[in-house]
């Protein structure tokens, strides 16, 4: 889980570990690595998520993180339209890793602002984008469920 600083990783793995959703802000410092098994057609896939703490630019510190790694999700804050540029410099980073961008906090639906603009760069990837609500749980599991699915291939 990668992100600029707010954009709600640390909510989004709750919801789909945990099934909850706290209004209280905590802050991530450094990783905080959980699990979950999902079913992808007859085969069991067991999640290692690691969720890293944002930062304003977090290219050199996700770079680190991105060795090993299997694949990954990047999150957008839809409330602030800056966190489309460190989703994509980090996009460009994980090279052929499978992943995902989720178009978070869609409850925000007053506060939302990005445009179509932002939206066309980020499909421009060629990564699936889902718009999610760690509160509501819109998209949240389907979001991990097509990261699995790229996982096995």
């Amino acid at each position: 889980m990668l992100g600029s600083f707010a954009v709600g990783k640390t909510s989004l793995v709750r919801r789909f570990v945990e099934s909850l959703f706290s209004e209280k802000y905590r802050t991530t410092v450094g990783v905080k690595i959980d699990t979950k098994t999902v079913r992808v057609g007859s085969t069991d896939v067991t999640l290692v998520i690691w969720d890293v703490q944002g930062e304003s630019d977090i290219t050199d510190i996700a770079e680190v993180y991105l060795l090993g790694a299997s694949g990954y999700i990047v999150v957008v804050d839809g409330t602030r339209p800056e966190t489309v540029e460190t989703a994509l410099r980090l996009r460009a980073r994980a090279g052929s890793l499978p992943g995902a961008i989720l178009l978070n906090k869609t409850d925000l639906a007053d506060e939302w602002r990005l445009g179509p603009a932002e939206e066309a760069k980020l499909a421009g990837t060629g990564w699936p984008l889902t718009r999610t609500s760690a509160r509501t749980g819109l998209g949240v599991e389907d979001a991990y469920a097509g990261l699995a699915r790229s996982l096995l291939g």
